[in-house]
């Protein structure tokens, strides 16, 4: 494990979580997991009484993530093996992340993540994004054309309300880097499009 990934994992993926809005007692699905570098300091600033749920569609990914909770004792994550739909009752959850991963979509697919966190989200509800690779930020794949209004935007088509960007310092594979989280909250499903 890189230096800056231990680091994120003890300390600065905590301190992360306080600045983005997360709190003692949550309910998080981490959508589209990868390796945890979120889904553990999440489980470790929600406490006992909190839950992660590290989602992901690689068994690999999941596995070690799976191997990383057991080294830090973490009672409180839940590990889900799918690809879009969760096996999850709807609204049950206070915050859903989805960090570095909506660049592998493309709109319907992305479309689908929106859908699914929608239902899943309690009202007022935070759907906390790390929209990395869009067309100012390193571009590849599918947001390399995408501006940051334009992200908002296709996710405010959703039902959900734009509510902060937050400049700050986060994990991005292996080493520490500045980025910028849009957080949104479900509004109410009055247009609601599944």
């Amino acid at each position: 494990m890189g230096n800056d990934v231990a680091l994120w994992l003890e300390k600065k993926g905590i301190d992360f979580f306080m600045e983005v809005g997360l709190k003692k007692g949550f309910k998080v699905v981490d959508f589209g997991c990868g390796e945890g570098h979120y889904s553990i300091p999440a489980a470790k600033f929600v406490g006992e009484k909190g839950k992660v749920f590290a989602v992901d569609k690689d068994k690999r990914a999941i596995e070690k993530v799976k191997q990383i909770a057991r080294e830090y004792n973490l009672k409180n994550i839940e590990f889900v093996n799918v690809e879009t739909n969760l096996p999850m009752r709807k609204e049950i959850f206070d915050f859903v992340m989805c960090y570095d991963m909506l660049h592998y979509l493309n709109k319907e697919g992305r479309e689908k993540v929106y859908g699914e966190v929608y239902r899943i989200l309690k009202k007022e509800g935070i759907f906390s994004i790390y929209p990395k690779h869009y067309k100012r930020d390193y571009p590849l794949w599918e947001l390399s054309n995408m501006s940051l209004k334009d992200i908002i935007r296709e996710v405010e088509e959703k039902n959900f309300k734009f509510r902060r960007k937050i400049l700050t310092e986060c994990l991005h594979d292996t080493y520490l880097n500045r980025c910028e989280i849009l957080n949104f909250i479900k509004e109410s499903d009055k247009n609601v499009q599944s």
